[in-house]
């Protein structure tokens, strides 16, 4: 909301008041929306000086302008552009018209945005992108922050295996992508993701691992793990052990080399069918009929739009599109289905 000050001067003659005023324009334009007036009289004293404040409607404050170049995401509704734009943030923008919550209920959900909006910064000067990214004009003449991760001192040239289990190119390559959303994504390994340990060097005192889908990862080992003071620790594994706590199975599972993984929380209990084991709230058991035992599992997780290359071979002998797809399968059938090996069973 913008403010123009005016200098009121009151004088009081005995009879009356009388007012002289000098108006100070200030930011916001436009008619006065709201008029404040502070009246102060003092009698038998010289004549006062008092402030008026005049309020006027300000514009709307956006998060981004889109494509289309209209401003999209309201960040703040009655902003002048000097509080909007003060921030610094690239692809802040600006509108000058206030107008009533339907009208800019209809601009963002019918219009694409609100019109005439302005970006509050048109160049790249004093951007400020943050850390591995750096301010670039875009085709249209537009600033926009892209990734651009200090590679100067990756010293290992070849490809590396990253913590999402995929092979990049070589370490600036990954840096780019946790760069472009995936900000904890680490260097595994160096050289190719594989499916085996065999030759894989883990850096320092880290361990390899194979996890369900034979995908090979370093993981550091828990060589000692805090004394166990709740029966309410107890998990059982997949394995059919019954487990101290977390900290004890994963130190299993880095002394073995392989995933394990948890059947469900609590001792392992000589189940006949998913009826004998209780599940944590948001999960089901699935009954694993070639080892007699049962296993929680979340069922209700999404699955995002898969790739070519994540197809798996499951248990049963067929192809799923997914992990996730293999796994929403198995929630439906009520029975354990686990991963073979990556790609078609064919």
């Amino acid at each position: 909301m913008g403010v123009s000050y005016e200098t009121v001067k009151w004088t009081y003659t005995g009879k009356s008041l009388q007012s002289q005023s000098d108006r100070i324009p200030g930011r916001g334009g436009g008619l006065p929306s709201t008029l404040i007036r502070l009246h102060v009289l003092c009698l038998g004293h010289p004549p006062q000086t008092l402030i008026r404040l005049a309020f006027f409607s300000a514009g709307n404050c956006w998060l981004q302008q889109g494509r289309n170049g209209r401003c999209q995401v309201l960040y703040m509704p009655g902003m002048s552009r000097e509080e909007c734009c003060r921030s610094g943030r690239l692809g802040t923008s600006w509108t000058e018209e206030d107008v009533p919550n339907s009208t800019l209920f209809r601009w963002m959900i019918f219009s694409g945005g609100a019109p005439n909006c302005m970006l509050c910064k048109e160049t790249c000067d004093n951007v400020d992108c943050g850390p591995g990214k750096r301010c670039k004009m875009s085709k249209r003449s537009k600033p926009r922050c892209v990734c651009a991760p200090d590679c100067s001192n990756v010293t290992w040239k070849g490809p590396v295996c990253g913590s999402d289990g995929r092979t990049y190119k070589d370490e600036c390559a990954l840096l780019k992508a946790k760069c472009k959303g995936h900000p904890d994504l680490e260097v595994q390994y160096q050289g190719k993701c594989k499916k085996t340990c065999r030759d894989v060097l883990c850096p320092g005192s880290s361990t390899c691992v194979v996890d369900q889908t034979n995908n090979a990862y370093c993981v550091t080992c828990n060589r000692i793990c805090p004394e166990v003071t709740s029966p309410d620790q107890y998990l059982c594994g997949n394995d059919g052990i019954i487990y101290a706590s977390a900290c004890h199975l994963r130190r299993a599972t880095c002394l073995l080399g392989r995933s394990i993984g948890v059947a469900y929380e609590g001792k392992c209990v000589k189940a006949k069918s998913c009826e004998d084991i209780r599940c944590s709230a948001g999960k089901k058991c699935l009954w694993d009929a070639k080892m007699s035992r049962g296993r929680c599992a979340v069922c209700n997780e999404p699955c995002p739009e898969q790739r070519p290359d994540e197809a798996v071979c499951a248990s049963d002998n067929a192809t799923y599109p997914s992990e996730c797809i293999m796994k929403q399968a198995a929630c439906s059938m009520g029975v354990l289905l686990e991963v073979k090996h990556s790609g078609s069973c064919n």
